[in-house]
């Protein structure tokens, strides 16, 4: 019977390691399939749709939306964080959608990865060059705390933080208005509308 229990025991945890995506596989995964609703001949907006889904499935929304909100997520009541979050998510999925749906067809190669921590690995990757554009090295801030979904926390563009760009770009909202988060909503709220 100890035997027995052993055995299950073991394969359980084989299982649950088997189960455990890899954070470049992760990101290898994410990126052909935006490159295949990319490369589909369907309208722009059928590709913005298809692009936000993929993004709810692989992104980090709610951590970035936080942490672009920087201390001031300290002072917020409930109330106001969950609005908040519903105008940052729609802000992101607008923003992150409309921008790679301009590409066609961007072929991504992950090269290799780093763990910084057990919660953190980069995933280094290159925008393979075209005869329009430039080599461009992304890196992939993969959050791993679950090790079987993965998400993604960041993307550094050429040595760029576009979360590290989008706390700055609130902070100077917020610190231009005394610190009046309405301002920010109604910041949000336009650009989701436009």
């Amino acid at each position: 019977m100890k035997k027995l229990t052993t055995i299950i025991f073991l394969l359980n945890l084989s299982l649950s390691h088997a189960y455990s995506i890899q954070p470049d596989v992760f990101v290898q995964s994410t990126v052909n399939r935006a490159s295949e609703i990319l490369s589909k001949n369907i309208s722009k907006q059928e590709k913005i749709n298809q692009l936000k889904l993929v993004a709810k499935e692989t992104v980090d929304i709610k951590g970035i939306g936080f942490y672009s909100l920087g201390s001031t997520r300290k002072v917020l009541n409930d109330n106001q964080k969950k609005e908040y979050f519903d105008l940052f998510e729609d802000y992101f999925l607008k923003s992150f959608s409309s921008r790679l749906s301009e590409y066609s067809n961007p072929k991504i190669e992950v090269q290799n990865k780093e763990i910084i921590n057990k919660n953190y690995t980069i995933v280094n990757s290159i925008l393979v060059s075209t005869s329009e554009r430039p080599e461009v090295k992304i890196d992939w801030r993969i959050y791993t705390k679950n090790p079987d979904n993965p998400l993604i926390r960041d993307l550094i563009i050429e040595g760029l933080s576009l979360a590290r760009t989008q706390k700055e770009e609130f902070a100077s909202i917020l610190n231009s208005n005394d610190g009046d988060i309405n301002v920010l909503f109604k910041n949000l709220e336009k650009f989701a509308e436009n």
